[in-house]
């Protein structure tokens, strides 16, 4: 199986994991749980968010903006709804079905805003369908449901990740992203659970004067063992890593350190 994704598998990921997520939802879901891995939302708020960050996309694609549209509706999210968990499900599932057909129909070379460097939909059909898997999670995590990623989706979300956070532009955003640089910081991730054909290390090299990662096995500060879905939670944040699921070599102070700078929002 190739385990690399191009732009129409983001494109259907995208629409999947939308409907993945929608199938955790059912007549006895509590639209006002909290979600523990976002803690200012409930599931409502959670699900509004991701299925408005869908349409939002789908505007700025389908127009070719040169600047982004207002925000408002993803980020201003009231907290009680009157929707049923169903009527919501299908919402989210039709906008992301919506965002994949603009995202084919304009291509992957369109020139659009983007807040990152690429400025066309590439950047868009990555991201969502990213987004769309860690929401998932988020909810599966309310819900108490079980969370597995295919593997090249999962491996592709923790690239996505490590080539955004390491962007030099990162340090205008978070300038405090600099603290984590110094001699002898580095870390390993290695997935337990892949075959050796996939490569699934990661190596975070935080020696130089920019926050640099490759795919490599090599010695580090602090390694990092576990199976790749937990790996995935543990790096975008969804669960924490002093659980008897991670295999923590090394210096635990540099990976928490690290963890707690690179929080991805």
């Amino acid at each position: 199986m190739d385990a690399t994704m191009d732009y129409d598998d983001h494109c259907a990921e995208i629409v999947h994991q939308a409907e993945l997520l929608g199938a955790h939802l059912d007549a006895s879901t509590s639209l006002t749980a909290s979600v523990p891995s976002c803690p200012d939302w409930n599931l409502a708020q959670l699900l509004r968010h991701l299925g408005e960050a869908h349409r939002w996309v789908e505007d700025l694609v389908r127009t070719r903006a040169t600047e982004p549209p207002p925000e408002t509706a993803l980020r201003v999210l009231p907290r009680d709804t009157t929707e049923t968990p169903a009527a919501l499900a299908a919402w989210l599932t039709e906008g992301a079905r919506l965002l994949a057909d603009t995202l084919r129909a304009a291509g992957p070379d369109a020139r659009i805003w983007t807040p990152l460097p690429s400025g066309s939909p590439r950047f868009f059909a990555r991201r969502m369908a990213h987004e769309t898997v860690m929401h998932r999670a988020d909810a599966a995590l309310t819900l108490g449901a079980d969370f597995t990623v295919e593997q090249r989706v999962a491996l592709d979300c923790l690239d996505e990740w490590m080539e955004l956070g390491s962007l030099p532009e990162m340090f205008d955003h978070h300038p405090d992203r600099r603290a984590l640089l110094g001699p002898g910081r580095t870390l390993h991730f290695h997935a337990t659970d892949t075959p050796p054909e996939a490569a699934a290390d990661w190596l975070v090299d935080l020696t130089g004067d920019t926050l640099a990662w490759r795919r490599t096995q090599e010695p580090a500060a602090v390694s990092v063992r576990a199976p790749l879905t937990d790996l995935l939670l543990l790096i975008y944040g969804r669960a924490p890593a002093d659980t008897g699921t991670y295999e923590i070599t090394g210096d635990a102070e540099l990976l928490e350190f690290w963890l707690s700078r690179v929080l991805f929002g």
